[in-house]
């Protein structure tokens, strides 16, 4: 016996067996809920959460990018990017999107409990 037969509850002979097409269906369905609840909802409550973070930074504040590197935003651009300063006289160039909202948020609680 097949294992996905088993799983799906189908006829093996192939032969009646209607309801049973209902079955798999819902199992099928029942994935695909699954799948939303724990993969796909969760990922996009991150992205929003990232954006709202990427949208409130304003000149001053200390991030971290992706990469590890500690600054301060020294200017944001319009053009989706942002001028960090890494020590006094030293800037980078880097996108938004380059900034992590976990390494930095870690960053200002650990300087908060210092």
């Amino acid at each position: 016996m097949n294992i996905l037969n088993i799983l799906l509850m189908a006829p093996q002979g192939g032969a009646q067996g209607g309801g049973n097409s209902w079955v798999s269906f819902l199992f099928f369905g029942g994935m695909i809920v699954v799948m939303w609840l724990f993969m796909i909802r969760p990922q996009t409550k991150k992205a929003k959460l990232q954006k709202q973070f990427i949208d409130n930074l304003k000149e001053g504040d200390k991030i971290v990018t992706i990469a590890g590197i500690h600054g301060k935003v020294k200017k944001m651009n319009d053009n989706n990017t942002v001028l960090m300063e890494v020590s006094p006289g030293t800037s980078f160039t880097i996108e938004r999107s380059a900034i992590s909202m976990e390494y930095t948020t870690a960053q200002q609680k650990a300087a908060e409990t210092k």
